[in-house]
């Protein structure tokens, strides 16, 4: 896998800091999209219906996702989330984030988050999409 930093945190310097995102990204090499992977397994089995337990889950897949083309949690440039409940988000924030750096590291990429009246599978609470861009060689 390739370690290499791939991009530049783009902020502002007359903003308020960014805590746990990034508002903007500037990366080189080849881009690899990541489809929205929501809190089942690589068997499409829901192991726990609760909200942290699926992010942490659905983090896991687009790192397994990332890992088929050489790429890591390092390498993504963009999170875009879907939440069915954005006060239970608000409410679990702490929890989120302990999952969130537990699968991605202390790594920050552009995010944004939409809370949504549903998901196409019934028992998903979030689905998560992906942009990574691994070095040129």
């Amino acid at each position: 896998m390739n370690d290499a930093p791939v991009h530049q945190q783009l902020h502002p310097t007359n903003w308020k800091a960014a805590v746990g995102y990034a508002n903007g990204i500037v990366a080189t090499g080849h881009t690899i999209f990541v489809g929205g992977q929501i809190g089942w397994n690589g068997d499409q089995v829901f192991e726990s219906d609760d909200f942290v337990d699926q992010i942490h889950q659905a983090l896991a897949n687009i790192v397994s996702v990332l890992q088929e083309a050489g790429a890591g949690p390092q390498h993504v440039v963009r999170l875009t989330w879907y939440v069915t409940d954005k006060r239970e988000y608000l409410a679990r924030l702490k929890e989120v984030g302990a999952a969130y750096r537990e699968v991605m590291g202390k790594h920050f990429p552009a995010m944004t988050m939409v809370q949504v009246a549903d998901l196409i599978e019934d028992r998903a609470r979030v689905e998560i999409e992906a942009t990574a861009v691994l070095p040129a060689d």
